[in-house]
């Protein structure tokens, strides 16, 4: 049957693949296609429509027949293949093509072949292209990287294979109505290389988006893919091709010769670090390129992330950017392995000395801490925090002394700004810590008024021993499981022993009892009433104490005072504007109360200062109650990204596999989304919190039995949370189930 062809054949050009061709400066000339009309019968699938064509072949949206699911049917053009041969060679390679499995890679479902006509069996992505896409929705710059990253993660994933694209191009890079990026034709150009097609002028690229050494005619790896997509990124955020001419031989001069001008030329809101990307993938040496995918997802999310902080250098802000620091944990030197809590302790009271410095930007404790174990250059570390200081040091205690070893950083130049060697007696940490702060205020030269330096040297406590204690509970706090929690509880106790008089001792004890309430059901009564007597205590000792308000707002949200809630909580925000948890909670009872823009606010205030994956995850819940799609899902996004990290370093939390599990689910990963769910019940499946959120995935995803089985157990473990569920979008689908109306969540 190869050899033989239906008798007519057209020359099919669109009016949109003629503006393609000149767009994209495809050969102008005309491949042969069998144009198959709606209705028509291909092997099992019934053709619908042409929605795309151009120099390699046709696509049709397709029905498969036996699957009842929408398909993409890509033949590819006759003179592409001189034999059967030819033939034989596209369907062993596109079969290695087809193996890829990734969430940003167009899916190949299979290889067919019709009447001798190969063809694709593919994914159907019912949107259009990124530049369709960016043309239908206003972008901001978070989005733009956000996709950016998506499209590298699926260059990873290919790259590793060993496959590589040779045309990415906006026309390839499309966005389905999740907004999630997909690349199309993964390979496709290797696969006509690797078999030798005729018309080799198909295989080359398209012009405006080849790297130099595709422009030359030698090959190209893996870093060839990374120059595209410098050109599709500078395009997206510039308006405008970074490589421009006339006719190819312009353009090819332009790739080879030029320089593309800076993206601030086009575009006022891109911040140096994006700046530092693009121009770093348009490099024409290979050498001087990033090398792999890997390097430019981590650099982009990196860079979203300071976008969404608030902590992105922009062009002419040189001298706001320069007034920011990041403290990294203070290395421990003692014999005693577990010193750990003293030295991360000693870091975060001096990130909470600085941040009540004005004009003083401080990377939040969440992201500095990501660091801990990094081996990276002092340099590379500041570039990724998007500061231009850094301050990192250690601790050595030894009987009754410690040494403590400070240094402040350039990072741009590498250049010491100060450095000191403490050696007291471990009664003088406290001091140690102001004269830290205060040196770093003097040589980033700051002028910080009366107030400011009292309040950067005010200690929490004079007692060593019970400063000891509380810095364990701390980290234990930190670590959000019940029994970490518990600990924390304990050690919180053992410093307002010791000094009754411990303000942020007794404030950390009224967030464990009600965390314990909220978090894991634990019997209200005791807990109650040990969070409002240790939160009152708390604001007695220190009214100004932002962290005493935010406690006392905590535990008021669970005694159901929400009207004092909220005074509380606004106090401490007006106190401490970047306080995490103020915002955090506040936003939870917001939602609960049903103001949903205002605690889509909060949860997004909440991120500005630091990444708080819960924070995220509960923006998206937010927009999804409120009917915002768009919103919501780019939110989702976000949450996974920050989820992800956090169970990187936290792979017992079984809780945020719950957020993780949620997030897939609702971005159209369900199989990822439903795996991370048996993560979280194989970590801890007794729990009621986690009981609960695996509940409401399996209600979204249609398994309304198994849903109410869980809420059963939950119920059975003690979960009570009934306001909350009550206005959970997640179980909206079970409300009307007899059996979800007779839970008795009073038990």
């Amino acid at each position: 049957m190869s050899g033989q062809r239906r008798d007519y054949r057209r020359s099919w050009k669109t009016d949109r693949d003629l503006s393609m061709s000149r767009d994209d400066d495809h050969d102008d000339s005309t491949e042969s296609f069998e144009l198959f009309r709606p209705g028509s019968r291909v092997s099992r699938f019934e053709i619908q429509e042409i929605i795309g064509s151009g120099s390699t072949g046709i696509v049709y949206r397709a029905r498969d027949i036996d699957l009842d699911r929408e398909v993409a049917l890509k033949f590819l053009s006759w003179n592409l293949y001189r034999s059967d041969d030819h033939l034989a060679r596209f369907r062993q390679e596109a079969q290695v093509i087809a193996r890829l499995n990734h969430p940003n890679i167009i899916t190949i479902h299979e290889v067919g072949e019709y009447r001798g006509n190969p063809f694709l069996v593919m994914e159907y992505v019912k949107s259009g292209s990124i530049r369709a896409y960016q043309a239908r929705h206003r972008l901001p710059l978070e989005d733009i990287l956000e996709l950016a990253i998506q499209i590298s993660d699926g260059l990873i994933e290919a790259h590793s294979r060993g496959i590589i694209h040779r045309d990415l191009k906006p026309t390839n890079i499309l966005i389905n109505q999740r907004g999630q990026a997909k690349i199309a034709d993964f390979g496709l150009a290797a696969i006509l290389s690797e078999i030798g097609a005729a018309d080799t002028s198909v295989i080359s690229g398209t012009a405006r988006y080849m790297a130099p050494e595709q422009v030359r005619g030698l090959s190209a790896d893996n870093r060839g893919d990374l120059f595209s997509l410098g050109v599709v990124l500078y395009e997206i955020l510039a308006g405008r091709a970074p490589f421009r001419g006339d006719n190819l031989g312009e353009i090819f001069q332009a790739i080879l010769e030029r320089e593309p001008a800076p993206l601030i030329e086009h575009n006022l809101v891109v911040p140096d670090e994006v700046q530092r990307i693009v121009t770093k993938l348009l490099k024409k040496n290979q050498e001087d390129r990033y090398q792999y995918a890997a390097d430019v997802s981590a650099d982009l999310r990196f860079g979203l992330e300071a976008v969404l902080a608030g902590r992105a250098r922009y062009p002419g802000r040189a001298g706001k950017s320069s007034r920011s620091i990041a403290v990294l944990p203070f290395k421990n030197l003692s014999d005693e392995r577990e010193q750990e809590y003293f030295c991360e302790g000693i870091a975060e009271e001096i990130i909470n000395a600085l941040t009540k410095v004005r004009g003083l930007h401080v990377v939040a404790r969440a992201s500095t801490f990501a660091f801990k174990s990094s081996m990276e250059s002092i340099h590379e570390i500041g570039r990724k925090l998007h500061v231009d200081t850094l301050l990192d040091g250690s601790v050595r205690r030894f009987g009754s002394r410690v040494r403590v070893s400070a240094r402040l950083i350039d990072v741009g130049s590498g250049y010491h700004k100060w450095s000191e060697v403490f050696d007291r007696e471990i009664q003088d940490i406290f001091r140690i810590q102001d004269e830290i702060a205060d040196s770093i205020v003097r040589a980033m030269e700051i002028f910080i008024s009366d107030d400011e330096l009292r309040a950067i040297s005010h200690p929490s406590t004079s007692n060593l021993q019970a400063y000891d204690f509380y810095l364990r509970g701390r980290q234990y706090y930190h670590m959000g499981r019940r029994k970490n929690l518990l600990f924390a509880l304990k050690m919180f106790r053992r410093a307002t022993e010791i000094d009754p008089d411990y303000a942020m001792a007794h404030a950390g004890i009224a967030d464990c009892c009600a965390a314990l309430i909220h978090l894991y059901s634990e019997p209200s009564e005791s807990y109650l009433v040990q969070a409002d007597r240790a939160s009152r205590r708390a604001l007695e000792l220190d009214s100004g104490l932002a962290q005493a308000h935010a406690s006392r707002g905590f535990t008021l949200w669970m005694m159901n005072r929400v009207d004092e809630a909220r005074e509380e909580f606004e106090t401490a925000i007006r106190l401490d504007p970047r306080h995490l948890y103020a915002h955090y909670y506040y936003g939870r009872s917001s939602f609960r109360q049903g103001e949903l823009e205002k605690a889509a606010k909060l949860f997004e205030d909440a991120c500005r200062h630091q990444e708080h994956h819960e924070s995220r995850y509960f923006a998206a819940q937010t927009y999804s109650a409120m009917g915002h799609t768009e919103k919501a899902l780019r939110s989702y996004h976000l949450a996974l990204r920050a989820i992800e990290k956090h169970v990187e370093l936290n792979p017992d939390d079984a809780r945020a596999y719950t957020f993780g599990a949620v997030s897939l689910c609702r971005l159209g990963e369900r199989a990822a989304g439903l795996e991370w769910a048996e993560r979280a019940l194989a970590i801890d499946s007794t729990d009621a919190g986690i009981l609960y959120n695996v509940a409401c995935l399996f209600a979204l995803e249609g398994s309304h039995e198994r849903a109410i089985d869980c809420l059963e157990q939950a119920l059975a473990a003690g979960f009570a949370n009934l306001e909350w569920a009550e206005k959970d979008p997640d179980l909206d689908s079970i409300r009307d189930n007899p059996r979800f109306k007779a839970l008795k969540w009073h038990n």
